[in-house]
This record gives C-alpha cells, structure tokens and sequence, in this order.
C-alpha cells in the first residue's frame, strides 16, 4: 500500500490518480494525526509525506515512527527545498526527498525503489531472523 500524506487535499488527489495510474494501491489522509490514527504501516508498504502540515509535520511524523520501531520507507515532498531538513530526514532513513511540483516518473520510480528495497530487507530479516 502506498500512503500519502498531505494537507492539501488536491495534492492527495492528484499523486492517488497518478498512483492509480501505475497500477498501485493507494490511500491518502490530509494529516499526519489522521494516518495514525486509522494505519499501522507494514515495512513493506511505503509512504508520501508532506514536509510541513499543521498539528504535525512530516518531519515529526517520521520521527514518531521511527521511536516505534516502524521501518516503512518514506519519501517527502515539500514546496520549499530546506538542506536542514533535508538532512535531518535522510539521517533518519528517508528513501526520498522532492520538492513540489514532483516529476511524476521520478516520485513512481523512487516509490518502486523504495518498495522493492522494503521487501528485500523484509525478505532477509524473516528468513535470517536478523534486523539489518
């Protein structure tokens, strides 16, 4: 599954057509607060997430996540380019980073990437038995 995240609705309903498209199962939430309240992400599954959304920002989001020992890959998107935050996302394991508008291929290729690197760790952790 793949999940975005944003609050502006137009932008959740533009990347789930894209999604769609591409033959991906999608759902979208216009806050971070709503997501979790309603998921529990698989480390499989992967995620679209907007830097900045009111009540929580991406950001924190990521790092709520990550404080929970969920691993679900997640590529952000922003409408400003911030190096700092930039940084601060990828340290914690970010599978991207794009700033809006997204080029649709590129966010459809990083999203493959990303799912196929999820599910080749995933692989490897259930048949070894190891966190990597």
């Amino acid at each position: 599954m793949i999940y975005v995240i944003d609050d502006d609705a137009s932008i959740c309903k533009a990347l789930a057509r894209v999604m769609k498209s591409a033959g991906l199962p999608v759902q979208t939430f216009v806050s971070a607060k709503a997501f979790l309240q309603s998921v529990q992400p698989a480390e499989t599954d992967c995620m679209v997430v907007d830097i900045q959304m009111p009540d929580m920002t991406g950001p924190e989001l990521q790092e709520q996540l990550v404080h929970s020992d969920i691993h679900t890959p997640i590529i952000f998107i922003s409408a400003f380019d911030d190096e700092q935050i930039r940084k601060q996302t990828s340290e914690h394991g970010a599978a991207g980073y794009f700033q809006k508008p997204v080029d649709n291929q590129a966010l459809l290729d990083a999203i493959k990437f990303a799912v196929d690197r999820a599910a080749s760790i995933h692989s490897t952790r259930s048949t070894t038995g190891r966190h990597e």
